[in-house]
């Protein structure tokens, strides 16, 4: 068995693992299940035992990569292991992990050995690290620091501060995103590698807890730096680097937060299901919703995959599709949830199981960075690059590798110094222009085949549709770029993206239910509705199929995503 082959096995038992000792989320007598994580959130804390239990799994080595002693191999096995936590409570996947790992990114990329090391130790022995980076006041602008670091000596000396800052109370190290230069421009930034515990009371002082309306276990707090004096040996990479560094590690965290929420709408949908059960109200409208739900989830989940893989395989084009990615995801997940709760509401209300979960999903994902200065932060990205790909690459660049979509597709491990902030192509539109291409002139037989080709027809014609319009756009035009019209076509973009991302998911599934058009041609068919097609009818019985799936993963207890896996949840006796 290769290196590869061990690790992926690894990987997947490590999850089952996992799943396995948080137990079945429903059952009342579970102390880690919803009843005792929906207390905790009353309570503005995390659940201790929920945390307690990943300490002995020793799951802060998940975030440590495999170089440095770690088990983080690359980004979709790190999803696979989130998934489990995320599936139960987005906060403890933000509070105990995954912001740990936000902050300890510029460090693994660009940090000295020591500094690396230093880090890896920290997460891997379940310490937090924190990051001085997105304000109160400003959301996710990171350009407009608040932290000030002026020359003095051979060090730095920090004047400002920040409001709220996930697990400042408990981080053990502290990566800032500091002004190094007055000057504006984006070499005015530099990442500074901190010790909270020697800096306090020496110019660091520690800001009480701030109340949150999402993820309220999370501790939020902050730090006020009034001279604080620190050696240069703090120093992350080179000085100016910050912005650069920051845009490079936002690729992993994007596509993280995206790959791992994926299982957090899972539970949603898995209560609306039993609550339409159980009330008798699994009638044509809810069997809709249901199913149109578990083919947004596939077809997610399709785009999350190819994203994560890329981080390894396509280091040079990850930027664009992770923005992409986590710009319009979040985006179906949200409408998605408000789909589902018209089936939850429909079997009354009940505060502390299915309708509670919804409820404080809802309030979580805006506060886990799925919501309006996200898409902002995304947009920035997106937008300026599309009327240089409308030149260079829609139409020409060569369909990506197999292994960005294949089941079970090996992928090398993941290299924070080799990813890129600009330049690469588009591989998502690639594989829809070139899957397109092969269905216009497929034979998949029946209906099926019809509304293939139809619907391919149509996404083929509306790239070409978006490479015209963005081709009519000078790049480095600042009023066109920062209209209304660019922010439409970079929606446009980004539905056309997950679509090339699911259909060549099922392009190459040969066997099982992912081999079936049924689930690829309903959640094609809801995208087309977001690009305002008109499309045909589905094939009668396309709902059906769909919804079968769905029961059958119901009743065995096995996941609602690309991965299918055993889950701790019963399911139907």
């Amino acid at each position: 068995m290769t290196v590869e082959l061990r690790e992926r096995d690894d990987v997947r038992r490590r999850a089952a693992r996992l799943e396995r000792r948080l137990g079945d989320p429903g059952d009342p007598t579970n102390p880690l299940g919803f009843r005792a994580l929906l207390t905790a959130d009353d309570a503005c804390e995390l659940l201790p035992d929920a945390e307690a239990l990943l300490d002995d799994e020793g799951f802060g080595a998940e975030l440590v990569p495999v170089a440095l002693g770690g088990r983080l191999h690359d980004a979709e096995s790190l999803v696979h292991v989130l998934r489990p936590v995320f599936r139960r409570d987005v906060a403890l996947g933000f509070g105990y992990g995954i912001t740990s790992l936000f902050a300890a990114a510029p460090v693994f990329a660009a940090g000295s050995p020591a500094q690396r090391a230093h880090v890896a130790r920290l997460l891997a022995s379940g310490g937090r690290a924190a990051i001085v980076h997105r304000s109160l006041a400003h959301g996710t602008a990171m350009l407009r620091g608040e932290v000030d670091a002026l020359p003095d000596g051979d060090g730095y000396l920090l004047r400002g501060r920040k409001d709220v800052v996930v697990n400042a109370d408990r981080a053990g190290a502290v990566v800032a995103y500091v002004r190094t230069d007055p000057a504006p421009g984006p070499a005015a930034h530099s990442v500074l590698l901190l010790d909270p515990d020697a800096l306090r009371g020496d110019g660091l002082r520690l800001l009480g807890r701030r109340p949150t309306t999402g993820m309220r276990g999370c501790r939020f707090a902050g730090y006020e730096f009034e001279d604080c004096r620190v050696s240069g040996a703090a120093l992350v990479g080179a000085e100016g680097a910050g912005v650069r560094l920051a845009l490079r590690t936002f690729q992993l965290n994007r596509t993280l937060i995206t790959g791992a929420v994926i299982a957090s709408v899972d539970t949603v949908l898995r209560s609306a299901l039993r609550t339409a059960l159980a009330a008798g109200a699994l009638g044509r409208r809810q069997r809709g919703v249901l199913a149109g739900v578990f083919a947004d989830l596939l077809a997610s989940d399709s785009c999350a995959t190819a994203v994560l893989r890329a981080l390894s395989l396509l280091p040079d084009s990850a930027h664009l599709a992770a923005a992409g990615l986590k710009y319009l995801v979040p985006d179906l997940l949200r409408d998605d949830l408000e789909e589902l709760a018209t089936v939850l509401g429909a079997g009354g209300y009940s505060r502390d199981t299915d309708q509670g979960m919804l409820s404080k999903l809802l309030r979580d994902l805006p506060a886990a960075g799925l919501g309006h200065a996200g898409t902002a932060s995304c947009q920035a990205v997106v937008i300026p690059q599309l009327p240089l790909l409308a030149r260079t690459s829609w139409g020409v660049e060569p369909e990506p590798a197999d292994a960005l979509f294949a089941p079970g597709a090996r992928v090398p491990a993941l290299d924070l110094t080799a990813l890129q902030v600009a330049g690469g192509g588009d591989f998502l539109a690639a594989a829809l222009g070139a899957g397109a291409d092969r269905l216009a002139g497929d034979t998949v037989p029946g209906p099926y085949g019809t509304i293939l080709r139809t619907m391919a027809t149509a996404f083929r014609d509306a790239l070409r549709e978006l490479r015209d319009d963005c081709r009519a756009v000078e790049p480095g035009d600042r009023a066109a770029l920062t209209g209304p019209a660019m922010a439409a076509r970079a929606d446009r973009h980004a539905v056309l993206c997950v679509i090339g991302a699911a259909l060549a998911t099922w392009e190459r599934h040969t066997e099982g239910f992912l081999a079936d058009p049924a689930w690829l041609v309903l959640a094609l068919h809801r995208l087309g509705r977001r690009l305002g097609l008109t499309l045909p009818p589905l094939p009668a019985d396309c709902v059906d199929r769909v919804m079968e799936e769905l029961l059958a993963r119901f009743a065995a207890g096995r996941g609602l995503d690309l991965h299918d896996a055993p889950l701790a949840e019963a399911g139907i006796p």
